[in-house]
């Protein structure tokens, strides 16, 4: 029978910083940043025994250093965490299986298996034997339920997720609680009087067009069946933007100098596009208010483009479209690809 394995690889970020400092397993660990919690920036991860005092990927340093003062910072380091992904990735192509990378820590297995158990057991047990590292296997009969069935394993457990069993997991569960739903659209939903999984698989197909467009309505109703795609390619996953930003250690208050900030971002991110070898179709700026206030916009190109002026011109453009009337902690470029050209994906509508 074909299988499809969500594998997720537990805690990575703070794991491959443990397995190189081993003096810190046990302790609660958070990277992020330049590792210093007086510096604006983000915890990119917490070890387990971080989150414990409630820390989160997103959240800021310093309010990470005053939940535990005892939590020992470090910085972010994406060149290890990309050869340790390689690293694990090989290991799970030496299998039978097809692979398809989703990020660093995470990849859908498609398999043929009489037992998908112990081949999820022998895919746990040879990443742990050639990287250290654990991670969580989620079984099921598609993408969406072999995803959301990883949540139910982890750290480091094995679930099955399918349709056998379906309703008796999810029927009760709020919507959020699915693969591709977010807040926001948990709230839209709540507003129609969809509250659970079983409420969503049951709404009206003709409502959800009405408040969610004709394709992410009846996507949503997919959603709430667990009912999604099955194929696992193994096509390298293609980049559908490159952004850059920067977050000040002191307030903008100058758009003039704002405005020399967005022309160095877009400058780096025309160098991107460039490497990547294909043309942006739209170019996004990002701006984050004090004390945390962050608002997006962005304008389509006239025609795809990987000249870095016309880049900065679109980007002055839409920084142009925001009241600088406060300061601002952070500013970032994004340059999107054509959409025909990108990686199809899920996210929240």
């Amino acid at each position: 029978m074909k299988w499809v394995l969500h594998v997720d690889l537990d805690q990575f970020i703070a794991a491959v910083e443990i397995a190189r400092h081993p003096e810190l397993r046990g302790k609660p660990v958070v990277v992020g940043g330049n590792g210093d919690p007086a510096e604006r920036a983000v915890v990119a991860t917490a070890s387990y025994e971080a989150r414990e005092f409630g820390i989160r990927s997103g959240m800021p340093l310093r309010i990470a250093a005053k939940r535990c003062p005892d939590a020992v910072f470090l910085p972010s380091d994406p060149d290890a965490y990309l050869e340790v992904s390689a690293r694990v990735m090989a290991v799970v192509r030496e299998f039978p299986v097809v692979v398809e990378v989703l990020g660093w820590d995470e990849a859908f297995v498609g398999a043929e298996a009489d037992d998908p158990e112990a081949l999820a057991a022998a895919i746990k047990a040879a990443i742990a034997r050639e990287t250290g590292l654990s991670c969580a296997v989620g079984i099921g009969d598609n993408k969406l339920r072999a995803k959301l069935a990883t949540g139910f394993g982890k750290p480091g457990g094995i679930y099955r997720l399918t349709r056998e069993n379906w309703w008796d997991v999810m029927a009760a569960r709020p919507t959020d609680a699915l693969w591709g739903i977010g807040g926001k659209t948990a709230k839209k939903l709540a507003e129609l009087g969809v509250h659970t999984v079983l409420d969503l698989a049951g709404a009206d197909p003709a409502e959800l067009a009405a408040r969610f467009g004709p394709k992410t309505g009846p996507w949503l109703r997919l959603l709430g069946g667990g009912i999604s795609d099955a194929e696992v390619s193994a096509t390298p996953w293609v980049a559908r933007s490159r952004s850059r930003e920067t977050t000040f250690q002191r307030d903008l208050t100058d758009p003039a100098e704002m405005a020399a900030e967005v022309a160095a971002l877009a400058k780096r991110v025309a160098r991107d596009v460039l490497d990547e070898g294909r043309p942006a179709a739209r170019i996004a700026v990002k701006v984050r208010f004090v004390p945390f206030l962050t608002h997006t916009h962005s304008v389509t190109l006239p025609e795809p483009t990987s000249d870095a002026a016309e880049i900065d011109r679109a980007a002055q453009e839409v920084l142009g479209m925001f009241e600088l009337t406060r300061p601002v902690r952070l500013l970032g470029v994004r340059a999107e690809f054509p959409r025909e050209e990108s990686a199809s994906g899920s996210g929240d509508p």
